[in-house]
């Protein structure tokens, strides 16, 4: 079930109804039925990798409780046993077949013979996702900072909670499980920010990313027929259409779960007025790279180590793995290399440029010093989208070898009207992202009267109903 189907907006209110009408002591069961239907609507069968994983979890973080800290090697045991199988999961729906690939390049370029089968299995949506909340939550009871849920119906509910089962937040049991034990009563506040939020998710959607989605699959498709400007626009757009898409994801998911009164952890933060690629991603995907903080890079020494080299191998070593999060292909690994080799090259060259920075005078103009960032930074962003977007390496290498030749060549001829549609979307959001910036946005809103703020809101669903495209498809990220 797609957030914008109109099975969800029939599937949405129904389920925030019921949940109020019914007694505090059975709103689990319908949360849970609820999110088990929500992903069965994809594929039925798949439910049942989602039960295993949360049945082996469940067991083991209990039995990681009921053993003394003292005896390390059995409590290591069982969170082994968590990390084996849910890994393992991963790893076989995911990553089998792109290493048995890359296994078998590499073998015929040495004239080795290989016949190791393809498996073909259809990846589960939101397995990456589902499998780092799950994960999480066993090393944080195996560190004592995490008591181990008895309730097999909640924590199964915390693992499959709708809002933000297939594509995040990813979120910390430490913030949701402990909610669903409150007893949520309707809350008109809660319900009308909630819809708001819904309300702007579905327009960066579908007047947004869906309507970039066309400009961009039809150009990245064909990278060889498209001159260098083209290129160069379809990235800028690419740009926007995977912020709006998985950001317009997780307001929407945001909103849901408000409605209720469940609070979900931000996952965005305008990344793009980012100035530096280190705020970048204390802004993008926030539950992702907070969760490779705290359960890969601070256990791999973080930089709190005796070496430089040592610091700098954990960011780039922390940045790989996660572009092979995001997708089995060496494409999303560069991608993710490329960022921590940005991080690397900041840390090194970070007194060099404070000199030059001096030297130019710019420290004495801080407000033109952050434009100038903010615009080097987005496109470092930008550059390192193109990987991200590529359908391979070899075409990433055919975009950027025409965007960095002398001959550039004209846009290619399009439709007015895509592009004007595309440009105005693109306006609104930029407009309204710099008043949420600048805190203007939330004061407008607050301060002023009912009607005007119903106004802005109407504006909106009417723009969404004029210009969204309906038919654009699942997210980007439930692929990952």
């Amino acid at each position: 079930m797609l957030f914008n189907s109109f099975q969800f907006m029939i599937f949405l209110p129904f389920v925030v109804c019921l949940f109020f009408a019914i007694p505090h002591r059975y709103r689990w069961i319908l949360l849970l039925a609820a999110s088990y239907y929500f992903y069965m609507c994809w594929k039925a069968e798949y439910i049942l990798l989602i039960l295993f994983s949360t049945a082996i979890d469940y067991f083991v973080a209990l039995k990681i409780s009921q053993l003394p800290d003292s005896n390390k090697k059995g409590r290591k045991k069982y969170l082994f046993l968590s990390l084996l199988t849910n890994f393992g999961l991963l790893f076989a729906f995911k990553y089998a077949n792109f290493f048995n690939e890359s296994t078998r390049a590499v073998f015929n370029h040495f004239n080795i013979f290989y016949n190791v089968p393809v498996f073909k299995l259809l990846l589960p949506v939101g397995i990456s996702f589902y499998t780092f909340q799950t994960v999480s939550y066993v090393i944080d009871v195996y560190r004592g900072n995490q008591k181990a849920e008895k309730h097999f119906g909640i924590f199964a509910l915390f693992v499959t909670f709708f809002p933000q089962l297939v594509a995040g937040p990813i979120e910390r049991s430490t913030n949701l499980l402990s909610q669903f034990y409150k007893k949520m009563e309707p809350n008109p506040q809660h319900i009308t920010d909630g819809l708001i939020r819904v309300l702007w998710g579905m327009f960066k959607k579908v007047v947004i990313a869906d309507r970039l989605a066309i400009y961009i699959e039809r150009i990245y498709s064909n990278v060889d027929l498209y001159p260098a400007p083209t290129l160069i626009l379809a990235t800028y757009f690419f740009a926007f259409q995977i912020y709006c898409d998985f950001s317009g994801y997780s307001d929407i998911a945001i909103g849901s779960a408000k409605m209720m009164g469940f609070d979900l952890m931000e996952n965005f933060q305008r990344p793009y007025f980012s100035t530096s690629i280190a705020e970048f991603w204390k802004r993008w995907h926030i539950s992702l790279s907070t969760w490779f903080r705290d359960y890969l890079y601070i256990p791999l020494g973080g930089n709190r180590v005796k070496t430089k080299w040592r610091w700098y191998f954990n960011l780039f070593t922390v940045f790989a793995v996660s572009g092979l999060w995001h997708g089995a292909n060496w494409t999303f690994v560069i991608w993710g290399a490329l960022h921590g080799f940005y991080l690397v090259f900041s840390i090194i060259t970070a007194k060099f440029r404070e000199r030059v920075a001096n030297v130019i005078g710019l420290t004495q103009f801080p407000f033109i010093r952050k434009i100038i960032q903010i615009f080097i930074t987005f496109h470092l962003v930008c550059f390192g989208w193109i990987f991200f977007r590529a359908n391979s390496v070899r075409d990433a290498h055919v975009v950027i070898s025409k965007i960095f030749s002398l001959n550039w060549g004209k846009f290619a001829e399009d439709s007015q009207k895509t592009l004007g549609y595309a440009f105005f979307g693109l306006s609104i959001l930029i407009l309204i992202e710099i008043f949420q910036n600048n805190r203007a946005l939330p004061e407008f809103i607050q301060k002023n009267n009912l009607a005007l703020r119903w106004g802005f809101y109407v504006f909106c669903a009417t723009i969404i109903l004029l210009m969204g495209v309906f038919d654009g498809g699942q997210f980007i990220y439930f692929q990952f």
